[in-house]
Parts: structure tokens; C-alpha cells; sequence
């Protein structure tokens, strides 16, 4: 049985439990023997049993010289609500592990693979291993630097407008796109957005797909405009606001039961988001307009971003623009992507890729 197939099943079993395991990475699990599979399981949510786990319940006396499947490194640590998968990988007397991707964590990072073999079992590592990767970037650096995975997301015009003069932006992108995106916010921890939006569109800004969570949904309000009956603030999970007012209005907003996070002087995204790393957030998606697009970008946060670009034209120099600001770049300073991916998204193109 080819290893990269096999490894592309376990890749696609860990992308079942998208957004629903943070702060833990997604991991899935296969157990092979004698050219047969015997078992597949992923990891559902933190607390509950690990992939490794799964498998190796589920296939019995029969996991005895099986082989394993997994994406990342199994886990040897005791400092968590389950037990190191490296030693029911020994006890059920697996023979071999086939790994993704090294374990990022200081507190695993080679350590699981170093006590398998110690035990006589073969590890073949790196297999699909940029695929891996890609599959848990926000983990990786959510574990490696304590700061949330941020990805900006941008729908405009085919000449990079994002709303009317008037503050009009529904709907720029079709269906498909849309659909999309209530994927995209199922499979992160927090959407964070601003006033403008919330007083131009009343969004929920929540993921709306049966059997996957909502996002904590964060909004930047200096003066605490927010109207107590917006939707974003009576939809679960929870919304929390960024504030300077630290008066009346804001009492009484925490006295309805919402958060309320306070800052003093010109907002520092860098601030915010070292901030939420601290809460466990592992993953954030920016949903805003001009100003907070621009202000991303320049306080350094945005790691990917994702354009989606409808077959319209809007025109005028009044209409919004994606990014915008009072600070530009030359051409030569430009923001620069790599590792860019381009796709058709119903009769959108969706643009994609990672801040150099």
C-alpha cells in the first residue's frame, strides 16, 4: 500500500474536525496490516481521545504489528487531559509509524519519535509533509509563538472595490463565495471586524453550518457605537469589544453582559492579537473594511490572505477600496505574496496567499 496515498486518507480524515479542535492540531490516523486497512478515526475536540487512540481501540488484538498512519508526530507528554499516544502505540505492539510532520511542540518536538524507536519500532517521517503542514499552519504558530494564525479576507470588485459610496457591499461575490466563507469562519477560533461594518451591514458574522461551531466574534469600537440590539452581539457564542470608552456607556454595556477589552492611543494590532493568543485563540479571521484591511497590513498581523474577486465593476473614486489608509507604498515596497493559489469559486475567483 503506497505511503502517500494512505497519508493523503489521514489527511483528509484530520480535516473532518476543521475549527472544532483549537488549541489542539488536527490529527487523523490509519491502521494498516497485512496490505489491509483496519481502522480510521480522527481527533474530534480537545479533551476526548487522540487519533492514535481511536485506532488502536477500534482495532483490537489486530493493531499487534499493524502499521500506523498519522499526520503529526503522536504525542509523549503527560501535561494534558489524555494519555501520551507513544505509549499505547507501544503497548498495542504496533512494528511501524509512517509520520506526516514532526510535532512543532517544545514539548514533543522529536521527543515522541525518539521513544518509539527506543521501543524497536520503525518511523518513516516527512511523507506528504508540506501538506501536513498547510493542513495545521495555525497551530504551528499558535504553538511556536503564542500568537493566533491571522488570514485577511477581502471581497471586491475587478477594480478592488468593496462597497458604493453609500456603504453598499451586498452582495459583491456570489453564493459559492459566500458559502465559502461561512466555511472559512466555522474553521477558525475568532472573527475580528469594526464598527464600520457593523453599523453598514448588521452582520452575525457567524458560520451558520449545522454541526460546526461559530466563531468568537471581536469588534474594534473606540467610542462604543455598537447598538445593543445588533445581531452580532445577540448571536452565540460570544462577542467581545475593543474599546477606549472606559465611562458610563461602557458600564452599562458590561452590565448587559459584554465584554469589553480596553486600550488607550492609536489601537496596536500586534497588542491585540499577542492578546488573544493569550486567551487560546489559535486562529483569526480579519472581516472589515478599508481602514481596518490597511490597518492590518501595516501593524505586520495578516500572515495569509484570501481575495475574492467578483466579474463586477463598481467605478468611481468615492467607492471604497479594499485597502486603505493614508499610507502607501512604492512599487518596489510593495506587500508581496508567496506560495499563491488561484481557483474559480462559482463566478468568482478566490486569490490566495502568504504575506513574504
Amino acid at each position: 500500500m503506497d505511503d502517500s496515498l494512505l497519508m493523503k486518507r489521514v489527511l483528509r480524515l484530520a480535516a473532518k474536525a476543521a475549527g472544532m479542535t483549537s488549541p489542539n492540531p488536527m490529527v487523523g490516523a490509519v491502521l494498516v496490516k497485512n496490505g489491509k486497512l483496519i481502522a480510521e478515526d480522527y481527533h474530534r475536540k480537545p479533551g476526548t481521545p487522540h487519533a492514535e487512540a481511536l485506532v488502536i481501540q477500534k482495532a483490537g488484538e489486530k493493531a499487534r504489528a499493524a502499521t500506523l498512519y498519522v499526520n503529526l508526530e503522536p504525542c509523549c507528554h503527560t501535561d494534558k487531559r489524555t494519555p501520551p499516544c507513544t505509549k499505547a502505540i507501544i503497548n498495542a505492539g504496533i512494528k511501524k509509524v509512517v509520520i506526516g510532520m514532526k510535532d512543532p511542540n517544545p514539548k514533543v518536538a522529536g521527543k515522541g519519535i525518539e521513544e518509539l524507536e527506543k521501543a524497536g519500532i520503525k518511523i518513516i517521517s516527512g511523507i506528504l509533509e508540506e501538506k501536513a503542514k498547510k493542513l495545521n499552519e495555525a497551530y504551528i504558530k499558535y504553538i511556536t509563538t503564542r500568537k493566533p494564525f491571522v488570514i485577511l479576507k477581502v471581497a471586491m470588485t475587478l477594480d478592488g472595490k468593496i462597497a458604493t459610496p453609500e456603504g453598499e457591499s451586498k452582495w459583491i461575490t456570489g453564493e459559492k463565495a459566500r458559502e465559502k466563507v461561512r466555511r472559512l469562519r466555522s474553521s477558525v477560533d475568532a472573527i475580528i471586524t469594526a464598527i464600520g461594518t457593523v453599523k453598514a451591514d448588521n452582520p452575525r458574522l457567524t458560520a451558520r453550518i449545522r454541526g460546526k461551531k461559530d466563531p468568537l466574534r471581536i469588534i474594534i469600537d473606540p467610542a462604543l457605537e455598537t447598538p445593543l440590539d445588533s445581531r452580532i452581539l445577540n448571536a452565540p457564542p460570544e462577542t467581545i469589544i475593543i474599546t477606549e470608552d472606559t465611562g458610563n456607556k461602557a458600564k452599562k454595556i458590561e452590565e448587559a453582559g459584554i465584554k469589553l477589552i480596553h486600550y488607550t492611543g492609536r489601537l496596536d494590532l500586534k497588542w491585540l492579537i499577542e492578546k488573544l493568543g493569550k486567551m487560546d485563540i489559535t486562529s483569526v479571521l480579519i472581516e472589515g473594511g478599508s481602514s481596518l484591511n490597511s490597518h492590518a497590513l501595516e501593524d505586520g498581523i495578516v500572515d495569509k490572505v484570501m481575495f475574492f474577486i467578483a466579474p463586477k465593476i463598481i467605478g468611481g473614486k468615492d467607492s471604497f477600496p479594499a485597502v486603505g489608509g493614508k499610507v502607501f507604498r512604492k512599487l518596489s515596497e510593495a506587500y508581496k505574496l508567496k506560495e499563491i493559489n488561484v481557483k474559480r469559486v462559482g463566478e468568482d475567483i478566490l486569490i490566495e496567499g502568504y504575506l513574504r
